[in-house]
């Protein structure tokens, strides 16, 4: 019990850590964006959804490098899957619970996503196109009839590259961020240095790597208490791999979108969550592809066949019905718990 409480205490105390980080990593990264000259999509798809994809891409280098022989793989792959199925599905419902309440509580003037339709179509496609590659290279290794491992390296070149072209695309985005939309940044309310000039520039600086660290450790600590909850009870390792650290790393993506979509800064808060599927399924990806088996079982297929599918859902949504609404995120979010059944009926070893 002694040690329950000390676990639960901790995912307390890194919970709190995350949500203080995410607040400051949120209002330093729109200032940086601006200071930079990026547009809001580059700002959210990028530096936002790269910077907080951090502490979940070091889950399955860990694993993969450092973990057991035995576990290793399965944990690093499960981790691998896990991130962009949790940004496809339980961020996109968290992320409409959180448009619905600011809508009824008058924080938001529509229930709808006020959004960037181009950008968002590109991240969608570039997402599907890249899992799509990860699916295909999961089902020839499900045949033991022809060795495959040359075509794996070969579709990671393929994802490290079109992560690159999506990157040139996304830096050539336009429409940037306006300073006098920017919430004034914290450190200058603390210090009274102004934003301007390269003084300003350090500033935020400070602010965006000092709140990052803080995500970084937060999740670490949350990870570690999880980890530490699940031995004592005995979850299975890809359970815990799949579910458990996804779902804790996956906070400052949560956290972040959560507190834009709440000031109805749409543009940023969706971007920084599809900005991070195509990450996760371009670059852990590919490293998944290049040091691991990659042998998927068909509890990790359907993984990301849902999570393809609730993209889908998302792209069909803005392309033909032209909007996305709070009924739309929760909706896709919804395939989240008929996953959570799939894996506990037949994810067991």
């Amino acid at each position: 019990m002694a040690f329950e409480a000390v676990s639960l205490l901790s995912l307390v105390g890194a919970l709190v850590l995350i949500l203080i980080s995410c607040e400051i990593f949120t209002n330093g990264i729109e200032w940086l964006g601006c200071r930079l000259g990026l547009a809001e999509s580059a700002t959210g798809s990028i530096l936002a959804a790269v910077g907080t994809a951090l502490p979940e891409t070091m889950v399955p280098i860990i694993a993969i490098f450092f973990g057991s022989e035995a576990k290793g793989e399965e944990i690093g792959e499960g981790a691998i899957l896990g991130a962009p199925f949790m940004l496809g599905t339980l961020a996109m419902f968290i992320g409409g619970i959180a448009v619905l309440l600011a809508y009824r509580r008058g924080k938001r003037t529509s229930d709808r996503l006020d959004l960037d339709t181009v950008h968002v179509l590109r991240d969608l496609k570039y997402f599907m196109l890249a899992y799509t590659l990860a699916l295909i290279a999961g089902l020839w290794s499900m045949q033991s009839a022809v060795d495959l491992r040359g075509g794996n390296y070969m579709l990671a070149v393929v994802l490290l590259g079109a992560y690159v072209m999506y990157v040139r695309r996304t830096l050539g985005d336009e429409t940037v961020i306006e300073e006098s939309s920017c919430p004034t940044l914290h450190l200058t309310r603390v210090t009274g240095i102004s934003t301007t000039g390269k003084s300003g520039l350090t500033l935020i600086s400070v602010q965006v790597i000092g709140s990052l660290v803080g995500i970084i450790v937060g999740a670490k600590i949350f990870v570690d208490g999880v980890e530490d909850i699940s031995v004592e009870i005995g979850v299975p390792a890809m359970i815990l791999a799949f579910l458990v650290a996804p779902i804790a790393t996956e906070l400052p993506e949560k956290f972040n979108s959560f507190i834009w979509y709440w000031r109805s800064k749409d543009v940023l808060a969706l971007g920084n969550i599809t900005g991070a599927m195509v990450f996760q399924s371009s670059i852990p990806v590919s490293i998944g592809l290049l040091f691991t088996s990659w042998e998927l079982a068909p509890i990790n297929i359907a993984s990301i066949l849902i999570a393809l599918a609730a993209s889908a859902w998302i792209y069909y949504c803005v392309k033909i019905k032209g909007h996305v609404s709070y009924r739309t995120m929760i909706a896709s979010g919804s395939l989240y718990v008929s996953y959570i059944i799939l894996l506990f009926v037949f994810g067991h070893p």
